[in-house]
């Protein structure tokens, strides 16, 4: 079973910095295969999964998946040994604050349906995200 554990997450100022990390545990193929995903969700909404919007993902080939709310800001990579996943937030907006969870797909190969929350398997516990102004 897939483990996720989510931390990084802190107040900034907005045009601020983070980096979100997410170690991952019993994800392991001998083959390529799967997705993992970056989603934020408004804090005190976890229960609502429909609110759960799906920011950035990456497959195992390393491809890239953006909401249009994010592209060009945010980065989602991964470690070589697939142990860790990151996403790196720059220019921090105020809109960005929310619980970030990161969530695994291991039979999805699309990243961009790496996205779609009703595809993912795994989730980790999140990490809160506050911007201010």
């Amino acid at each position: 079973q897939v483990q996720l554990v989510e931390s990084g997450g802190g107040s900034v100022r907005a045009g601020g910095t983070l980096t979100l990390s997410c170690a991952v545990s019993g994800y392991t193929s001998s083959y390529c295969t799967g997705c993992m995903g970056w989603f934020r969700q408004e804090a005190g909404k976890e229960r609502e999964e429909l609110e759960r919007e799906g920011v950035a993902a990456i497959n195992c080939h390393d491809v890239t998946s953006y909401a249009d709310s994010v592209k060009g800001r945010f980065t989602v990579s991964m470690d070589n040994a697939r142990q860790k996943l990151y996403l790196q937030m720059n220019n921090l907006k105020p809109e960005d604050t929310a619980m970030y969870y990161c969530a695994a797909a291991p039979r999805v190969a699309w990243a961009i349906e790496c996205r779609d929350y009703r595809n993912l398997e795994s989730w980790g516990q999140g990490t809160l995200v506050t911007v201010h102004s």
